[in-house]
């Protein structure tokens, strides 16, 4: 039976770096992986009971994609306790209510569908729709996000315009340089806080709003190598030159308040591999070790081989195409065929175990 080895699966280079995250500032860490990286990068990361802290270039504006859709979520629930909206109210999309990019509403559901706002807003920061993010600025206004996170102290966390919609946009100056918003990380990190502390809302509020980030189903940045179980409250958000995560990771050292921000990316791919994912996955997993550096693995019962599927073969293929030289180039698709069963016998024969190309525990610890 396998145990979920958490440092077996990551690449070398964060393997390497978490071997030794346990001593040291955090600093030492993650300073280096953003000097190094071909963009640029803002970081800023809080340990929200002890506040133990590091920053880089955390007061410098950075585009958020759709990671702004964060604070709009929680302007709709403040508007929602002063009885200016009502979460139950229901909305009627319309063909001209879609728009491309990621979501479901545009390419599976029909003009006429109706759906409450506290669906839209769920929509919004799950599956990041662009569509139901238009829904719930209909409903709660376009200028009120930047307008409260203003009165919060949070100046340069603003959303600019509708998505895909850059002529209904209340800061055109902004939208030229940023796109749909734009933040810092120590202001990210600062919101997830409060939103952590209760201060944005009621207790009920706060763990509805938690709820939708802990289902954010973007699996490929911060979240990517922590270990199974780990909780994540977490919004992302990518363009092209922008890729960037910020959430709230439920540690056994605590809860961390974490936010990644990369623009102008050398790297503008979509593979699963991207430099600026890849990024913020290291700095996520640095971050746990470093708080939790005497966590146990969980215990996952499963034994991967043919016809395997799911995120952890994903993980067993980029560990794959790392340690094999040469790297057997697979295509971390998360299915386990006869190409990741023949790296597998690879690395088994390499390792002098059998070379059965099933995974169990013993080619885990390999």
């Amino acid at each position: 039976m396998i145990k979920n080895v958490r440092n077996a699966l990551c690449g070398m280079t964060l393997a390497m770096l978490a071997a030794n995250s346990a001593e040291g500032d955090l600093g030492d860490k993650l300073t280096p992986l953003a000097d190094a990286h071909r963009g640029q990068v803002a970081i800023a990361v809080k340990h929200l009971e002890t506040g133990e802290s590091f920053s880089y270039r955390a007061d410098v504006p950075m585009p958020t994609a759709s990671l702004i859709k964060l604070p709009v979520m929680i302007e709709a629930y403040r508007q929602a306790a002063a009885n200016d909206v009502n979460l139950d109210q229901m909305i009627v999309l319309r063909e001209e209510d879609k728009v491309p990019g990621s979501g479901i509403l545009t390419t599976h559901f029909s003009p006429g569908v109706q759906l409450s706002l506290r669906d839209a807003i769920r929509l919004m920061v799950v599956y990041s729709d662009n569509t139901a993010t238009n829904l719930v600025l209909d409903q709660i206004g376009i200028r009120a996000t930047a307008d409260q996170m203003a009165r919060m102290g949070l100046a340069n966390t603003k959303l600019h315009a509708k998505v895909f919609r850059r002529d209904t946009s209340v800061f055109p100056e902004r939208s030229l340089q940023f796109g749909l918003g734009s933040t810092t990380a120590s202001e990210m990190v600062r919101l997830l806080g409060q939103l952590h502390s209760g201060e944005l809302a009621s207790e009920s509020a706060s763990a509805a709003m938690l709820e939708h980030l802990t289902h954010c189903d973007d699996r490929s940045k911060l979240v990517r190598d922590l270990p199974p179980g780990t909780r994540v409250a977490h919004k992302s958000g990518a363009v092209a030159k922008a890729r960037c995560d910020a959430g709230i990771m439920y540690t056994p050292g605590g809860p961390i308040a974490i936010c990644v921000l990369t623009a102008e990316n050398e790297d503008m791919s979509w593979r699963a591999d991207n430099q600026a994912s890849d990024l913020c996955a290291q700095v996520g997993r640095l971050t746990f070790n470093h708080f939790s550096p005497t966590a146990k693995p969980a215990v996952d019962e499963t034994m991967l081989q043919i016809g395997a599927t799911g995120r952890l073969v994903e993980q067993l293929q980029r560990t794959l195409n790392k340690v094999l030289d040469p790297s057997p180039n697979l295509s971390v698709d998360g299915d386990f065929g006869a190409q990741t069963e023949a790296a597998v016998m690879r690395l088994q024969a390499d390792r002098k175990l059998t070379a059965n190309g099933r995974v169990d525990e013993s080619t885990w610890l390999a």
